[in-house]
């Protein structure tokens, strides 16, 4: 696995076998916590307006190629081609692997209903996966301390985090230290709508084409305040790369 440079943020060349290795390592092996976070073109633009959170990110055990201008990106800027990991797709997959493996769950995120149906669906899929506990992502700061107890009582090895970017790093930036039997944390973002029904994904056929984007676009129009940083973020790339070339020819 090695991580890129991608603008001003990165991502790692990584399969999804090899974030399930990692997983397996971080749990059984790990003598702390490890985060996994993903990369897409918006963190690009956001992350580095915060120290910590920037911090955070450049030090996260794995940054997954979530994005497809990360994606592109990584083959435009460096050559290496990756697949795309989303974040609903590496979630199934490590509880997939905390059911055959006995790890215990924490999730933590969305509101109450999702949260619930989100967890049931979960159980559907996964008859055995051991999840230690559970809470919405609209507690009060005054019930942070609380919450984090209870993540630690729970002897929870891997924690969910759905409270969207970039809460959810600044989440585990704070209360990770208080949290010593926690091996792994990935944030997840909207996954639990998508679980529990509440936002539908794209087609495979979208998905496939890396137009995802652009299907969450047209049925949820409100996304464009978020969405026009793609085509910058392209267009940077791009840019990137021409001078990149004309450096080489200088």
């Amino acid at each position: 696995m090695t991580r890129y440079p991608v603008l001003n943020i990165w991502a790692d060349a990584v399969s999804l076998p090899e974030v399930l290795d990692c997983v397996v390592r971080f749990v059984e092996e790990g003598l702390g916590l490890h985060t996994i976070f993903a990369s897409n073109p918006e963190k690009n633009f956001s992350v580095p307006k915060d120290p910590l959170l920037y911090e955070r990110f450049r030090t996260a055990d794995l940054l997954l190629p979530d994005g497809i201008g990360v994606v592109l990106a990584l083959r435009v800027l460096h050559g290496v081609r990756v697949s795309r990991l989303t974040g609903i797709e590496v979630m199934q997959e490590i509880c997939g692997l905390a059911e055959a493996r006995g790890f215990r769950v924490f999730i933590y995120g969305a509101a109450e209903e999702v949260s619930q149906a989100a967890v049931e669906t979960l159980r559907l899929r996964f008859p055995n996966l051991n999840i230690v506990g559970r809470a919405h992502g609209y507690l009060p700061e005054s019930e942070m301390e609380t919450l984090a107890a209870r993540i630690d009582e729970s002897r929870a090895q891997i924690l969910f985090l759905a409270l969207g970017s970039p809460k959810q790093e600044r989440w585990i930036a704070r209360f990770g230290p208080q949290l010593p039997s926690l091996r792994v944390c990935q944030g997840i973002g909207g996954t639990l709508d998508i679980l529990a029904g509440k936002t539908k994904r794209a087609p495979a056929s979208f998905r496939r084409l890396g137009l995802e984007w652009l299907y969450r676009l047209a049925t949820e129009p409100g996304r464009i305040g978020r969405q026009r940083v793609i085509p910058v973020f392209i267009l940077q790339v791009l840019a990137r790369r021409l001078t990149a070339l004309m450096q080489r020819r200088g």
